[in-house]
């Protein structure tokens, strides 16, 4: 494992687009901080976020990996051009002359997409560790150690996203294409979301019906993961209570969700090294 890794790191070490996207996409993790300065003024109305509750344990680990999930994007970047690199310098093809098996080389590539999520997922407990214990209001060892699975969800998430694209990566052998391959599944995703709307709008809970069909598709459920966090902010609840409303919305990490990211993860290393072992290199 640590042979293959330092391979594919040694690749990486002389990439300088994955350098800099690497830098760029941890330093937007650490921008997450600067939330913490913002402040909205309208008048007499005056908001200052880090007051607002959203650096509070346990509702920080909520908030920030679903922020920082946002940012994978960046990473998907290196993880793509990481494979369409091996086919344009024809590194593939070096490593399999130099003894390296297929099955050898897709590990290499899996197992620096666990490091990446991983290094991930350390990355935003430190920065949501360390604000938390600037801002939050609560700093009981119980309430701060509640909610941590949503750093498990946002290591399966990130494990998962990455290696769908190291799948189109391997598929397409350009990262331009694979990219954009990847924002035509998203797209075809929401318009057969949006179809099942229609088929079911006859229905009674429609919404659920169709959260029932849509929870197996595979960037569906990365987004099912970690589930939008502003609703359960104290401030927008007393908000809505205000106006009559009410949330019912359950924001734990579902083990049917991880189990279904975890499956799609399987299938997509699988189909890489199917594919890479088929192919004619």
């Amino acid at each position: 494992m640590f042979r293959l890794l330092t391979i594919e790191f040694h690749k990486l070490k002389y990439n300088k687009a994955s350098k800099v996207l690497s830098i760029i996409y941890f330093g937007l993790l650490t921008s997450i901080a600067l939330i913490a300065a913002i402040k909205f003024e309208f008048g007499d109305f005056k908001l200052h976020l880090a007051d607002a509750g959203i650096f509070n344990f346990p509702y920080i680990w909520h908030f920030n990996t679903y922020i920082a999930a946002i940012l994978k994007f960046f990473l998907l970047l290196v993880i793509v051009s990481m494979m369409s690199n091996e086919y344009s310098y024809k590194t593939l093809k070096q490593n399999l002359i130099d003894g390296l098996s297929k099955k050898e080389f897709i590990l290499s590539k899996f197992y620096t997409v666990i490091a990446f999520a991983a290094i991930s997922t350390v990355f935003v407990f430190i920065v949501s560790l360390v604000l938390g214990l600037i801002y939050s209001d609560y700093n009981e060892l119980a309430i701060i150690t509640s909610d941590l699975e949503y750093l498990l969800a946002f290591f399966i998430k990130l494990v998962g996203f990455f290696s769908f694209g190291l799948f189109l990566g391997i598929l397409v052998k350009r990262s331009a294409f694979a990219v954009g391959a990847m924002f035509v599944w998203l797209i075809a995703e929401s318009m057969f979301k949006g179809y099942l709307y229609w088929q079911f709008k006859d229905i009674e809970n429609t919404g659920d019906r169709v959260d029932s069909i849509m929870q197996f598709l595979p960037l569906e459920a990365m987004t099912n993961l970690i589930k939008e966090p502003f609703s359960r902010l104290g401030a927008v609840r007393s908000a809505a209570n205000t106006m009559g409303e009410t949330f019912t919305k359950s924001y734990s990490v579902e083990f049917t969700t991880i189990l279904v990211v975890s499956v799609w993860t399987f299938i997509f290393i699988y189909l890489s090294y199917a594919l890479l072992k088929k192919r004619d290199l």
